[in-house]
């Protein structure tokens, strides 16, 4: 297929970046410019001679804007195979003129949802005759050239430039393939909004919503950010994808500030870092550290390098080549403290210029840095892909507050202990089941992970609390008088048995097994004081 000449363009775009330049570089090539409503009117202010929609047509825009482009001189000059004799008589006896290039940008429909407007609004903000336009120039690619994107502007003049006024095939075909993500997102965003954003204004889709909490097709959209050099291992590849929504804010949204590109498992281990730092958001000072998506060291201060130290002596084993997650801006004597040894990504709202230059000397060292924490508590879902499918579940947006628990033992827990089973609590949820954790005066004594049993669970966290307390020095582990978190029930009294070993003298976790009386039982005769919660946390 040979260049195709732009003598037409249909220009009609929500977002107006680069339009008046848009519109008169074309002029000057001689292009007859076709528009509608607002982005005619931006063109005439920039001097521009424009033909409007209705002209071409022969029919008013009416109904407030809803229909003016969905007309057969529109669609017929966008539609029309050129060199097909049939399609030719009938553009000749209809008066129907091609259109070689269209410039479409859709109706805000995701940035209207994201700042909260109306539900009237938002309908009005779903676009009809763009998406319309965009496929039906999208299709014919052979002879139409579409433009989606303002970012695309200064592409397509090099394409006029290079070919006498024209565009390539290739140009063609990619512009193409770009507008049709384009639309498909679209109608994700606005299916989506139906299937979840709408159900909760709108009272039909409450009810439906109660009834079956999941989409019968679940559309998605995303976006690639970037192409990693890996995935998990070399012989993977990998990228990450956004979503299309403005507003979107995470892992993936934050500013790097310096250091090597985030690798696939950068981007995980971080993610479960900032998810369990976010959960400390408004609190005292806390520092996460964070091994293979697991958590290694957790503690709360009155300063973030005085909670650094606590979080570090929990397991300085597995923090080598960890990544570390703060509630609060980075100080510098937090930084230096976290350059002594290697780390792999640092994740805060913010970082004072002490920060920036401690960090400075280690190149490679990511700091990223967001602004703000995510609500832990928000609403959304999570996706993991199987053999054949995917499944789909809500995020654990679960809570519990001291009026929730539940004490079982005959002696219940003093203040502080309370206070170590709700802080051990918080980061056994983000700990991979079976999750056991150890915590004493707001940080983590020991923590087991990902085991097939809980007792082993108890016992690993047990072990990796003696060996801090002969790294450091000290007369015993910190796990003894500390509380111990489960994140599920312990079906047999012996993996409470094993906590108990280990010193623990209170238990915080969801209850419910059918041996929970042998367990309570045992509790008791330990000594110690016990809490159900009455909600499990599976971290799978």
């Amino acid at each position: 297929m040979s260049d195709v000449t732009i003598r037409r363009a249909l220009l009609s775009v929500s977002d107006k970046t680069g339009l008046a330049d848009l519109g008169g570089k074309l002029a000057k090539a001689g292009v007859e410019l076709v528009s509608t409503g607002g982005t005619a009117r931006a063109l005439r202010e920039a001097g521009l001679d424009v033909l409007d929609v209705s002209e071409l047509t022969g029919f008013p825009e009416m109904m407030d804007g809803r229909v003016k482009t969905l007309h057969p001189r529109v669609h017929g000059g966008l539609l029309a195979v050129r060199d097909d004799p049939e399609h030719a008589a009938a553009m000749e006896a209809h008066e129907i003129g091609a259109i070689d290039l269209v410039v479409v940008n859709l109706y805000p429909f995701e940035d209207t949802v994201m700042r909260g407007a109306e539900r009237e609004e938002i309908i009005e903000n779903i676009d009809i005759g763009g998406p319309s336009m965009v496929r039906s120039a999208a299709k014919n690619h052979r002879y139409v050239t579409i433009v989606t994107d303002p970012a695309d502007y200064d592409e397509l003049y090099e394409e006029l430039a290079a070919h006498n006024g024209g565009t390539t095939e290739a140009f063609r075909i990619r512009m193409a393939a770009k507008a049709f993500a384009r639309t498909a997102a679209y109608d994700s965003a606005i299916a989506n909004w139906f299937a979840f954003g709408d159900a909760f204004s709108n009272p039909i889709g409450a009810e439906a919503l109660k009834a079956t909490p999941f989409a019968e097709t679940l559309p998605l959209a995303f976006r690639r950010s970037d192409v990693l050099r890996y995935g998990e291992n070399p012989h993977q590849n990998a990228a990450i994808y956004v979503p299309q929504a403005v507003g979107t804010s995470g892992i993936a949204q934050a500013e790097q500030v310096q250091g090597k590109a985030l690798s696939y498992n950068n981007y995980n281990d971080a993610d479960a870092a900032l998810e369990l730092a976010a959960e400390f958001r408004g609190g005292d000072p806390a520092v996460v550290i964070v091994k293979h998506a697991n958590p290694c060291g957790v503690a709360q201060a009155a300063t973030l390098r005085e909670a650094w130290d606590a979080a570090l002596q929990c397991d300085s084993v597995s923090a080598f080549g960890g990544i570390v997650a703060l509630n609060r801006p980075l100080d510098g004597p937090t930084a230096e403290a976290i350059c002594e040894i290697f780390t792999e990504v640092v994740i805060a709202p913010g970082a004072d210029e002490a920060a920036r230059q401690a960090f400075a000397a280690k190149k490679n060292l990511r700091l990223l840095l967001l602004g703000d924490l995510p609500d832990p508590r928000r609403a959304g879902f999570t996706m993991k892909t199987i053999a054949g499918g995917m499944l789909l579940q809500s995020r654990d947006a679960g809570a519990i507050e001291p009026a929730d628990l539940k004490v079982v033992t005959k002696r219940k827990p003093t203040e502080q202990e309370l206070k170590d089973c709700l802080f051990a609590w918080t980061v056994a949820r983000h700990v991979k089941s079976n999750a056991i954790v150890y915590a004493k005066d707001g940080a983590t004594a020991g923590i087991g992970a990902g085991q097939m049993n809980r007792r082993d669970s108890a016992r690993i966290a047990a072990i990796k609390a003696r060996e801090a307390a002969e790294t450091y020095g000290w007369a015993q582990p910190l796990t003894v008088g500390s509380a111990v978190a489960s994140d599920a029930f312990f079906p047999f009294a012996d993996g409470l048995l094993a906590a108990a070993e280990a010193g623990a003298t209170a238990v915080i976790q969801p209850g419910g097994s059918m041996r929970d009386e042998e367990v309570i039982a045992a509790a008791d005769a330990a000594g110690l004081a016990m809490v159900f919660t009455g909600m499990r946390h599976f971290r799978h």
